[in-house]
């Protein structure tokens, strides 16, 4: 094969979410559908606003709701040749898709997640499902994954480990997202066992996204100031002698809709850079929005002609860390896990640009 075939792939569960709107799972009487997923939303991300090839590794319960979701992958735009379909039982004993019910919360009411995707098909990958050397192969430029997949089962950390491995075999840069679920890790061993399986992986990642989530004890233990993100970062470089790019948002939350949004990265070449900020930054829903700073991330660092993280100069960091901001920004302006931005207004948006009525 000549050529790339894709530019970015992905790893990872894409569910079906369910969308109460304004008001509360608890209480709802119909439900916006919408499909998501940590890993895939950011080369959803990359296919519609910045028009990159992608595609996305996962597995599906092969009946209506897989082809559902099947479907939404398809309207995104993202390739969905690797989708492994896997028979389905007709009750969800042994393979399932995976559910999330999300409300955006306001004000004083947070945003909630409950998620029902025990047993899903995802779950159930093993390493051997797929080959590796085949699919990088088609020479994709980069390769992501995250925390959620690896986290869905027992096996799927080490599904994520050989697919790291052989897209670094195959001189693919790859990105991790260390993105915890404490309810993923409920009985499996929790917070620390969260550390230990993603400090596995991320030592095989050129990019880390989320880096912050490995500062720290355990995940989540600290909430980090932005003055205090320096030497965090520092600390995570410590412990990843291999990364090329350390990344991260930085959030404050007054309340529900109105969040204070910036970003920082570290690099060996450049060390700690600063994002732009963006305090008082009105939000609808903030559900996907790290994964849409992951997307601008990688579409920064993979413009002008690059391949990877070679030759990073401040410049081309602050660059990209404009575009994730930017972007996970214009996400957290409409409903769903996945972006509705377009290029132009992530420009516009980091050209200094207002919310002022376009005709």
């Amino acid at each position: 094969m000549t050529g790339h075939a894709w530019d970015v792939l992905a790893l990872g569960e894409v569910m079906l979410r369910f969308d109460p709107g304004e008001g509360r799972i608890r209480t709802a009487r119909s439900f916006q559908v919408w499909e998501g997923g940590g890993e895939y939303n950011v080369v959803r991300g990359l296919r519609r606003c910045f028009g990159l090839r992608t595609t996305v590794v996962t597995a599906l319960a092969d009946n209506a709701v897989g082809r559902l979701v099947e479907d939404l992958i398809l309207q995104g735009g993202v390739d969905a040749s690797l989708i492994r379909w896997l028979t389905a039982d007709g009750a969800g004993r042994d393979v399932r898709n995976g559910l999330n019910f999300v409300e955006r919360g306001f004000g004083v009411r947070g945003a909630l997640g409950v998620s029902d995707r025990a047993h899903t098909a995802v779950s159930r990958m093993r390493t051997g499902d797929v080959d590796w050397d085949a699919v990088f192969s088609a020479r994709p430029r980069w390769f992501h994954t995250g925390g959620v997949f690896a986290a869905l089962s027992d096996t799927t950390a080490d599904v994520a480990e050989e697919a790291m491995v052989a897209a670094r075999r195959h001189g693919v840069t790859v990105s991790y997202d260390p993105n915890y679920r404490a309810s993923l890790w409920h009985g499996r061993g929790g917070a620390d066992r969260a550390r230990e399986v993603d400090l596995r992986l991320a030592r095989h990642a050129d990019v880390v996204v989320g880096a912050l989530g490995l500062a720290g004890e355990r995940p989540d233990a600290a909430r980090f100031a932005p003055g205090q993100a320096p030497d965090a970062l520092a600390a995570v470089a410590d412990l990843l002698p291999g990364a090329k790019v350390l990344a991260t948002t930085l959030r404050e939350v007054p309340s529900a809709d109105v969040n204070n949004w910036s970003s920082a990265a570290w690099s060996p070449t450049t060390g700690y850079v600063e994002g732009p900020a963006m305090p008082g930054l009105r939000v609808l829903d903030r559900i996907g929005s790290g994964d849409g700073f992951a997307a601008g991330l990688i579409f920064g660092l993979l413009s002008a002609g690059a391949t990877g993280c070679e030759d990073l100069g401040v410049g081309r960091v602050e660059r990209a860390l404009a575009y994730g901001t930017a972007h996970g920004a214009l996400t957290m302006t409409t409903p769903g896990d996945v972006s509705m931005a377009s290029l132009n207004e992530v420009e516009a948006l980091i050209a200094g640009g207002s919310a002022a009525v376009s005709r």
